[in-house]
């Protein structure tokens, strides 16, 4: 599958499950954990479960140019292109990322023995259960399943990004570095 193949099939079929309740921290590193669950490509009927999480730096009010950095989101060995190609793909369907540091670190990859709904229902409610609200749940396809990560962290970081200019533009009013 080409990389537009690959990106309008996560775009149609990512689903974020269960968002993060608390947003993106401002001042600091945001610890993004995550459960990204697919249908397996091998055996059918089971569902592909990767925990992890993408460790997101802190935005800040001047950005200098749009140049983020993927790390640990394997987009050369899962879906064989390298970043610079992914980069000069995004921009020019007018995908663009702030210039920050996205570092995807995959803890633990897991089969669960059953249908994709059934793994969507289970880890919902476990997050439910345990009030976990750092914990953002995913659903999308296997082949293309950094591009379900990276979706879910830009939700998270549009979600956030109002509120986190004020509390910046505030920090720095307050502290005379803006007048």
């Amino acid at each position: 599958m080409n990389l537009q193949d690959a990106w309008e099939k996560a775009l149609r079929k990512t689903e974020i499950v269960r968002a993060r309740v608390l947003p993106l921290e401002t001042f600091t590193q945001t610890r993004l954990p995550y459960i990204a669950l697919a249908e397996a490509e091998v055996n059918r009927g089971d569902t592909v479960v990767r925990k992890g999480e993408v460790l997101v730096e802190k935005p800040s009010l001047i950005l200098p140019h749009n140049l983020p950095q993927f790390e640990g989101f394997d987009f050369e060995k899962e879906m064989h292109v390298d970043e610079k190609s992914l980069m000069s793909f995004l921009l020019v369907r007018g995908v663009t990322f702030p210039s920050l540091k996205f570092n995807n670190q995959i803890h633990s990859l897991d089969i669960h023995e059953g249908r994709l709904s059934d793994a969507m229902r289970k880890y919902a409610a476990e997050l439910e259960r345990s009030e976990n609200v750092h914990t953002g749940l995913i659903a999308g396809p296997s082949d293309c399943w950094p591009f379900s990560v990276l979706l879910f962290v830009c939700s998270q970081a549009a979600r956030s990004a109002g509120d986190d200019f004020k509390k910046l533009y505030d920090h720095h009013f307050r502290q005379g570095l803006l007048s």
